[in-house]
């Protein structure tokens, strides 16, 4: 399987007022602070972590919609980093992005036949095309011709979330950011839209990038999973890889919060202490050390590197979890 997209050393970092007043030093909001991933080709990756630790950013630094501060992006083969105007133009055909409000991501003032086949028409379709295609989609993600002439208000949360997936296709990208799309959505619906948007993938071929706090919804889809805390990617590997077998100590409690199905089955809850760095300040060392059970002085001064940790690919960040070697 080639690979379609790959991140290397990706930063970003946000300017902030300084606190005092005759400061020369203007503090800094590392949101993403250097990680490095590669997405194979027809693969989903999830992207899981707590609210604030940059997945978002992440997500939007690789359409181009935010600069990246420092590293590389490189898309079938091609560094993008610095793509401007028309380059950056043609890219969007590419890659597409399914945001995570379906209340806050059309336009109320227009119909969904203007909301879906505005792309086309920045990119030349002509209408006929244009109104067979916005049919074909209507159809896929499970609504009617006729609901076309229709406003966003007139819908449904989880019916407008099909509406940003079919407008998400409409020029067939082979890349697609899914930032939460199902988190403000019921349960029930949740696994319709879930259900739809893996049926679409085997349609169109398409390779997810899924960004999730909801980790069931995350095994449940995802091929791969990359945990970011705090900016960095603290491990990543094949999602039952990943469950079964978790090394990082951020991983196993975020699995511990995961509820059972089984009512007669117990299981360990690990309790993270303390809050979240901010992570305008971040800890010295390894970020996590500050929460972490089983942190010990090397944690507190020395950064871990991001290492293999199994024989199957599995990479974590850790100082205690042993490197191993193909």
């Amino acid at each position: 399987m080639s690979t379609l997209l790959e991140v290397t050393n990706m930063k970003k970092h946000f300017p902030l007022k300084s606190q005092t007043l005759f400061s020369n030093e203007k503090p800094i909001l590392k949101a993403v602070d250097g990680i490095s991933f590669s997405v194979r080709t027809g693969e989903t990756l999830g992207l899981v972590g707590e609210s604030g630790c940059g997945k978002s950013t992440v997500g939007r630094m690789i359409l181009r919609l935010l600069e990246p501060t420092e590293g590389e992006i490189f898309f079938k083969g091609k560094n993008i980093t610095s793509f401007r105007g028309e380059k950056l133009r043609k890219l969007r055909k590419e890659m597409q992005i399914i945001f995570q409000d379906p209340y806050a991501s059309l336009n109320p003032r227009k119909t969904i036949e203007n909301i879906i086949t505005e792309p086309m028409k920045i990119f030349n379709i002509p209408k006929q095309e244009r109104i067979k295609k916005l049919e074909h989609l209507l159809d896929i993600v499970g609504l009617s011709a006729y609901h076309k002439y229709r406003y966003p208000h007139e819908f449904s949360g989880g019916q407008r979330q099909r509406i940003g997936i079919a407008r998400s296709l409409t020029l067939e990208p082979e890349l697609v950011i899914c930032d939460e799309p199902v988190s403000a959505l019921d349960v029930s619906i949740q696994a319709q839209v879930i259900n739809l948007m893996e049926d679409l993938q085997d349609e169109f071929n398409l390779t997810y990038i899924f960004i999730a706090h909801d980790l069931s919804v995350v095994h449940h889809i995802s091929d791969r999973v990359a945990v970011m805390y705090l900016g960095e990617l603290v491990e990543i590997a094949e999602v039952d890889e990943l469950y079964e077998n978790p090394k990082h100590p951020y991983t196993q409690a975020l699995l511990s919060a995961v509820p059972e199905a089984n009512p007669h089955q117990e299981k360990q809850r690990i309790i993270l202490t303390g809050d979240l760095p901010s992570p305008a300040n971040p800890p010295t060392g390894c970020k996590f050390h500050t929460r972490c059970p089983y942190a010990e002085e090397i944690c507190r001064t020395q950064e871990p590197a991001f290492k293999q940790v199994s024989p199957a690919g599995q990479m974590a960040a850790c100082h205690f979890v042993k490197e191993v070697i193909e």
